[in-house]
């Protein structure tokens, strides 16, 4: 089960963002105005578990035809027959093409954590507080999280925090309460685009795959998936996302890797040395035990 976000429908509304503190009771993380658009969150944090971003772009937007562009014409939309007007315009290729007067353009996107499925945080916390759930989430459990700090850096994505008030980590937990009681996640539920959707990851996939090509035949060419391939750095996310631009551009890094690969290598690495040194000990040691002939000097007596 999982997430799929698809960037291309959000309305920037963040009815997502409170939703997630309602239902989980997190506090409040700051009043205060950043300027950075109308995002005054800025990041994903322990007490920001669903962050919507605003990406204000200079870019032109220049129509673009296509197939099966409907052109206006009078008083209604014309089909490219002439058969006369169409009800069923599609209003998302038309936003797609824009005017062409403006250069200025809003990328909105509801960040989240990733649940990968090898999830550094999970190889690295000492308690057993981060665990994998039934559903395929990595949940962490405040009752057990001693605070030590292990996955903050462990994450590629920067997703998971500690509180500083006291030094527990805190993340999304996909409502893994919800998901016990057959519930859709409180920000699936509450996104009226329908942006955040929720689901079997096979099917979301699908979904996704089948969102993109619509989109290129609608004229949005930079439409493409991110964190749904599970051969990725990370073996996929179990909250993947539809962007429309490169993913640094939405703050995402553009090859995640899971930072713990390395780990077994460096283990027999570190194996192979600590046997070094013991043999080099025990050869020392060994050595050391033998008695010593010294080189005396010796009188000749005379018969």
């Amino acid at each position: 089960m999982g997430f799929f976000t698809d960037t291309s429908v959000c309305i920037g509304c963040k009815a997502c963002e409170v939703a997630c503190k309602e239902w989980n009771a997190i506090p409040e993380d700051g009043m205060e105005l950043t300027g950075m658009s109308y995002d005054n969150t800025q990041g994903l944090g322990a007490s920001t578990w669903r962050h919507v971003a605003f990406i204000e772009q200079s870019k032109p937007v220049v129509p673009k035809e296509h197939p099966g562009q409907h052109q206006h014409q009078g008083d209604g939309a014309q089909s490219p027959q002439g058969e006369g007007p169409q009800d069923d315009a599609d209003v998302f290729a038309l936003a797609a093409q824009g005017s062409g007067s403006s250069e200025l353009r809003w990328l909105m996107s509801s960040d989240v954590c990733k649940h990968c499925t090898h999830a550094a945080c999970l190889d690295v916390c000492p308690t057993g507080s981060l665990f994998r759930t039934e559903f395929g989430t990595v949940v962490v459990q405040e009752d057990i999280c001693n605070g030590c700090g292990y996955c903050v850096p462990a994450c590629p994505y920067g997703v998971i925090e500690q509180r500083p008030d006291d030094g527990r980590a805190f993340k999304c937990t996909l409502c893994y309460d919800r998901l016990g009681e057959g519930q859709t996640p409180a920000c699936a539920k509450a996104c009226p685009t329908e942006s955040i959707q929720y689901g079997p990851l096979d099917e979301l996939r699908e979904r996704a795959a089948d969102r993109v090509e619509e989109l290129h035949r609608a004229g949005v060419p930079d439409a493409r998936l991110y964190g749904h391939d599970p051969d990725d750095g990370v073996g996929g996310d179990g909250a993947f996302f539809l962007l429309l631009d490169e993913p640094e551009v939405y703050g995402l890094p553009p090859d995640p890797v899971v930072t713990t690969r390395d780990l077994p290598a460096m283990w027999k690495q570190a194996g192979a040395a600590a046997l070094t040194l013991l043999g080099g000990l025990a050869a020392a040691f060994a050595t050391s035990g033998k008695p010593k002939t010294t080189r005396g000097s010796f009188t000749r007596r005379r018969p």
